[in-house]
């Protein structure tokens, strides 16, 4: 953790998606052109919110704890992203961790311990009564955070 007074790390909350990958790949860059760090984080949420979401690493295992199951998950997001892009990061150098909780609420409480110097994070860009509904964990971090945040919706070099 840094002191006040110095900048600190980008802080990239992912969820394995496709915006969360874009948003990673963003922070690289900032973090390469601000000489900050990158701090990727996942926070385990309520799995009666979205049944099903950890159900891809918890299969191949019959007695797995939520926790474990997101750890690999997060492990092979990473490197998933790391083998792609392997002209920018190498997977050591992507420093990650996972807590559990409401998913705004604890980025928020991450950013500030961590003393972030910004949140760069994807979103999937849901609208209308879906985003009514379930809300949009980008835009409580957008509207709460006191450093800035950076939205990434989608990866501009991907055709699509």
């Amino acid at each position: 953790m840094s002191d006040k007074h110095t900048p600190g790390p980008i802080l990239v909350p992912v969820d394995f998606s496709a915006p969360s990958e874009a948003a990673l790949l963003c922070a690289l860059e900032l973090g390469r052109c601000l000489q900050r760090p990158v701090q990727v984080l996942h926070v385990i949420h309520d799995p009666a919110s979205m049944p099903g979401y950890y159900s891809r690493a918890l299969k191949k295992k019959q007695l797995t704890r939520i926790e474990d199951g997101a750890a690999e998950m997060l492990d092979e997001f990473l490197q998933r992203v790391a083998n792609a892009h392997r002209d920018m990061i190498k997977r050591k150098q992507l420093e990650s961790m996972l807590v559990s909780g409401l998913p705004s609420s604890r980025i928020l409480e991450v950013a500030h311990k961590i003393n972030a110097s910004m949140i760069v994070m994807g979103s999937m860009g849901l609208t209308g009564w879906k985003h009514l509904l379930i809300g949009s964990v980008a835009e409580q971090v957008v509207h709460l955070a006191p450093m800035p945040v950076t939205v990434v919706k989608s990866d501009p070099h991907q055709e699509g």
